[in-house]
């Protein structure tokens, strides 16, 4: 399985927190929760392009990519990534699957096991965010306004997440682990509930493919 992959897992199983945090608030900060409310209000569907950047303990970076990303709450994202392979994550609301495209394979695992305790949730899920989180507002920088989320869970590798956001969009999405290790995304270019296809959120496999459940 491929860094790429592992670290885009290690990402939603951050960010199920992410899809529980971009689900909504309704306590905290009220300027914090207010700045996040804002930005989730009526949200139904998302379009961005991404940067990720994954960094060791010694910062060090591990991994660099780019794609795009499709979102549709609840429940159904799909991550396409152009560099450094071609690699697309999907979930349909009851599985996740990874295809990779370059080694011919699509893994798939079932989508609460896969997300459980996560941040690709942060965008795809509704549930209220201080439920699990801890809030509040940190320094501006680089035109962004920040917000940072403590996990209350403590059964969880992740030690933090902040959310930077510009005007009326969110820019920036770091996070961090109890390993030290860091993933970073940056968005651009979002286009918010424009009609997505039905077929982004389905796995595309050919007759060559190796198919791998991995539960």
């Amino acid at each position: 399985m491929s860094l790429q992959y592992l670290s885009f897992l290690s990402l939603i199983q951050r960010v199920a927190y992410c899809g529980i945090l971009l689900g909504g608030m309704s306590i905290a900060n009220a300027a914090d929760t207010n700045r996040v409310d804002a930005y989730l209000a009526n949200l139904n569907t998302l379009t961005a392009e991404f940067e990720q950047y994954t960094f060791n303990a010694d910062h060090t970076q591990m991994l660099e990519a780019h794609g795009t990303l499709y979102l549709q709450r609840p429940g159904r994202f799909r991550w396409e990534y152009d560099s450094p392979t071609q690699q697309v994550i999907v979930a349909d609301g009851k599985r996740v699957y990874l295809h990779d495209i370059d080694l011919q394979q699509v893994s798939h695992q079932n989508q609460d096991e896969a997300l459980r305790g996560t941040p690709a949730l942060l965008l795809a899920n509704r549930e209220p965010i201080a439920t699990h989180f801890t809030i509040n507002t940190i320094a501006s920088t680089d035109g962004r306004d920040w917000v940072e989320l403590t996990p209350k869970d403590q059964d969880t590798d992740v030690v933090k997440i902040q959310l930077g956001f510009g005007q009326d969009t969110l820019d920036s999405l770091i996070m961090q682990d109890s390993f030290g290790q860091e993933t970073r995304l940056n968005f651009s270019q979002a286009q918010r509930n424009t009609t997505l296809k039905p077929e982004l959120f389905k796995i595309e496999q050919n007759e060559m493919d190796d198919f791998l459940q991995m539960d």
